[in-house]
């Protein structure tokens, strides 16, 4: 408990001492420092959070819990509470992640482009940090210590705001992950937290020291941050992922994968909200399904297709568009694999896609034609992670149709920048009545 209330009072005197924009200039003042750090010392940073973290984890837990007591009494939805609430395993998992970024190939400074322009006139493209991301996220404290590791790997500094919900849990991380820095050659100004609303909307009009923004919540939220700054925005508002079981699907499979898909973490953005069946399947299948998901306590809602099969509460149009991240699971019974296609890109949110089937052809179609960052065959849509992409851990996953798409690890945490090297060379010697040619030759 002392650690807790010794982070909460050190970190709010540190905000009410400092402007934003003072905190800002900070921060990219301490991420210019860092991006040009030799790999050894980021990764020792990024090692020694975790050490960190280990050592302080019954007061991150104290803090948490803390935080859920007071979530609880404010009535907060079941769903925001699985987010909120952290735990041992969730807490070694994430601590786990951080361990496995400090392993992963480092992706500042890689030459994608090594090219002779001409003889002593040489072209490299080189992969650089972005400079300052500013991270807000919902009630997930895991996140500030995922979006952490990944900024410092990656040379980048960060600024974070958390859900309200959660300040308590954020506090004690960035303390713990601050003093953690100060023993490294990374400076603790490169991580900083934000703790109040209103610091969001001036958070969004610093666009002279911010170089991206992540939001993490709901669509509505999303929405607002790309309409309410210049910053660039790397967005991902609603999960609503789909599961289509076609006609040819091996039934047992198909029953396993919906199952985990809904229930193994309902709180999850990769967990489907719709399942799809075929209607040639839907008698044999729905019957099973619906047994299964019942005794785990699933609300079914159904089209009147479905409602023929199995019991079911009616559908309504709002049903297909929805995001319960909760136990209810809207099923739809459709008469081809075209309608199934066409009804994900039409309500789905570009995040993650399912078919269960044993026709390859019919898999082939699916994921050459739905509009998503992740499309699945034969597995469950809660693959769709960083961690289990093998990226150690991730800031987001974006729905965007540019890159970087699906979970954002390190990879999309960094640009690049063209250095040209010459000897004395001019442009006009290219130009003109007799210009003298390029050679363009790889290295």
């Amino acid at each position: 408990m002392f650690l807790a209330r010794f982070s909460n009072l050190n970190i709010m005197v540190a905000i009410a001492s400092l402007s934003l924009i003072d905190i800002a200039k900070n921060t990219r003042i301490a991420a210019r420092q860092l991006a040009v750090l030799p790999t050894e010392d980021r990764n020792q940073a990024v090692t020694a959070i975790a050490t960190a973290l280990t050592a302080a984890t019954p007061q991150i837990l104290e803090a948490n819990i803390a935080d859920c007591e007071a979530a609880e009494k404010d009535g907060i939805s079941p769903s925001l509470y699985a987010r909120l609430k952290l735990g041992e395993s969730k807490l070694e998992s994430a601590i786990a992640g951080v361990r496995d970024v400090a392993q992963l190939p480092d992706p500042v400074g890689t030459v994608q482009i090594h090219r002779e322009l001409d003889t002593g006139l040489i072209l490299k493209r080189v992969t650089c940090p972005l400079g300052v991301l500013g991270i807000i996220f919902e009630a997930r404290p895991e996140a500030l210590i995922q979006i952490t590791s990944l900024a410092i790997k990656s040379g980048n500094g960060v600024i974070l705001k958390g859900g309200r919900e959660a300040t308590g849990s954020c506090q004690a991380l960035t303390q713990i992950i601050q003093q953690a820095l100060a023993n490294t050659k990374v400076s603790p100004d490169a991580v900083q937290l934000l703790t109040t609303r209103a610091e969001i909307k001036q958070l969004l009009d610093l666009d002279e020291y911010v170089d991206l923004i992540i939001p993490r919540g709901s669509n509505s939220f999303v929405r607002y941050v790309q309409d309410n700054t210049r910053i660039p925005v790397l967005g991902h508002a609603d999960g609503i992922c789909h599961l289509y079981i076609d006609r040819a699907a091996n039934i047992e499979t198909a029953i396993n994968i919906t199952i985990d898909a809904k229930t193994q973490y309902p709180a999850a953005c990769n967990a489907i909200e719709t399942l799809l069946v075929h209607q040639d399947i839907a008698p044999k299948i729905l019957p099973k399904i619906a047994e299964v998901l019942t005794e785990k306590g699933v609300e079914l809602r159904g089209d009147k297709a479905t409602s023929e099969i199995i019991t079911v509460k009616p559908t309504r149009e709002e049903d297909w568009s929805t995001e319960y991240s909760d136990l209810i699971l809207a099923i739809k019974v459709t008469d081809s694999l075209e309608t199934a296609i066409a009804h994900i890109n039409t309500y789905g949110s570009k995040h993650t896609e399912a078919i269960v089937t044993e026709d390859s052809q019919v898999a082939e179609q699916f994921l050459n034609q739905i509009d998503a960052a992740g499309v699945y065959h034969n597995c469950s849509t809660r693959f769709a992670d960083g961690f289990r992409y093998g990226f150690g851990a991730e800031v987001g996953i974006s729905t965007q149709q540019m890159p970087p798409r699906g979970p954002v690890g390190l990879e999309g945490l960094v640009t690049y920048k063209y250095q040209v090297t010459g000897q004395g060379h001019i442009a006009a010697t290219y130009t003109g009545s007799n210009p003298k040619p390029f050679t363009h030759r790889d290295l």
